[in-house]
């Protein structure tokens, strides 16, 4: 069974930087792909960024554009695969839990979760 599990959340500024790590162990092997998603107080859950697994092509919501960035850990491990998300010059608006999830291949969509990451950004 794959386990996905984030950490890297806290409490920040406005303006200042957080790196987001999500570790998915267990059976990868199959992973097409890998996102982050967030879902603040009273809103629907968004997906942030993503990562495909394989040729990494990246994307990312254009609200994060040029601020966050997904990457990947470039060792190559199908037992355990790592992202990260660099978010820098955070704004209030990116308070949220963060979520990461996995999309299988085959699969129509995200299926794997996390328990997700508090960022929460003070002005």
């Amino acid at each position: 069974q794959v386990q996905v599990v984030e950490s890297g959340g806290g409490l920040v500024q406005t303006g200042d930087s957080l790196r987001l790590s999500c570790v998915a162990s267990g059976p990868t092997f199959n992973t097409y792909a890998m996102a982050w998603f967030r879902q603040a107080p009273g809103k629907d859950r968004e997906i942030v960024a993503s990562i495909r697994w394989g040729g990494g092509a990246t994307f990312h919501t254009d609200s994060v554009k040029g601020r966050f960035t997904i990457s990947r850990d470039t060792v190559r491990n199908t037992a355990k695969k790592t992202i990260y998300l660099q978010m820098n010059s955070l704004q209030p608006d990116d308070t949220a839990v963060y979520y990461c999830a996995i999309q299988r291949i085959g699969g129509q969509s995200y299926d794997v979760w996390g328990q997700g990451t508090q960022v929460t950004v003070s002005s």
